[in-house]
């Protein structure tokens, strides 16, 4: 059978197969010219018009250049942190900052920390969880709650909560401080578990997110409908708003979890007894006691490497809910 007699049967032959899939490849190609085209005009126009598409994206040479040089703000001191606990003394003192020593310590430099002094920071890492759970645990149970009551709740002052809690948002913490200090040593506190748990149990920034999330992204109709059906108060809280409210919670608790791991004028002026620190007064219990013991100096930025594992953990772990959470609530529904 002839190739004409196939072609005419139906079939195509090798030949107009090839020709057919150029054309394809040819028309495919002045596709993706034409849309690359249409994007290179969108950015013009959205350049001229002062907005940028999120789907057509511009991309920006100094803004790319100015996020680079932030990451490496940000993150040259953990590496140079991690860097320095792996040497060994001999190391620390004969090297270069930024580079590697002969003998790979890591491991010997944080057995040694969780060694010293009788496994003294074992104890502060023990203190800074029960500090974090208690006092971070209880300030994110608080804001949820009080930012459903804030935002569901109509009842005399309510503007006046939300004034006090707005300059709670802008006052320094440094400038509670001395009087923190006096409140908690006429109480007796000070010294005690509980001067670290206090102040850790009130979040203004978390009760704020909690009472915008809670008033515009939880609709009034729902609760409503609940209350119709007999549900009371705190039913609604647990069984309606709490699901719903799922990632601001956590971007609440993140928050005052990290809050609360890395506070450190607290326990500076408040705890005196080493058996109560917090791990972030480990890097000051080094310093001061480097004139005894030189040689604790890459133990010491092993412990520092030590205190900022758990906030990466976290931060991990709950990033999924964290990134949701910041923008809940931003459109109203």
């Amino acid at each position: 059978m002839s190739a004409a007699t196939t072609s005419a049967a139906g079939r195509l032959t090798d030949g107009e197969l090839k020709a057919r899939e150029k054309a394809a490849r040819k028309a495919e190609k002045a596709r993706q010219k034409r849309i690359a085209a249409d994007e290179a005009a969108e950015r013009r126009r959205s350049a001229k018009a002062g907005f940028a598409n999120v789907n057509n994206p511009r991309r920006s040479t100094l803004l790319t250049v100015l996020c680079a040089v932030f990451a490496v703000y940000c993150l040259f001191p953990f590496v140079y942190l991690l860097i320095n606990a792996t040497k060994t003394q001999a190391d620390f003192t004969s090297t270069f900052g930024l580079g590697f020593g002969k003998t790979f310590a890591l491991f010997d430099n944080i057995a040694t920390v969780f060694s010293y002094q009788d496994g003294i920071f074992a104890r502060w890492l023990f203190n800074t969880i029960l500090y974090v759970v208690v006092g971070a645990g209880g300030a994110t149970l608080l804001a949820i709650m009080g930012g459903y009551a804030l935002a569901k709740f109509r009842f005399p002052g309510r503007k006046a909560v939300f004034a006090v809690i707005i300059g709670a948002i802008s006052v320094p913490g440094i400038a509670l401080a001395v009087p923190q200090f006096l409140l908690f040593a006429k109480l007796g506190l000070t010294n005690t578990p509980w001067a670290m748990i206090i102040p850790s149990l009130v979040s203004t920034f978390g009760l704020y997110l909690m009472w915008i999330f809670s008033d515009q992204a939880v609709p009034t109709e729902l609760l409503e409908a609940a209350r119709v059906d007999g549900c009371g108060s705190l039913r609604i809280w647990a069984r309606i708003l709490m699901p719903i409210s799922t990632p601001m919670i956590a971007t609440t608790g993140v928050l005052t979890f990290v809050y609360s791991w890395n506070e450190y004028l607290i326990p500076l002026l408040l705890i005196r007894d080493e058996s109560k620190y917090p791990v972030t007064l480990a890097s000051t219990y080094f310093m001061e006691t480097r004139s005894q013991t030189p040689e604790m100096v890459a133990q010491e930025y092993a412990a520092l490497i030590l205190m900022t594992i758990p906030s990466i953990i976290v931060y991990l772990i709950s990033q999924k809910w964290l990134q949701s959470g910041i923008t809940a609530g931003a459109v109203k529904s």
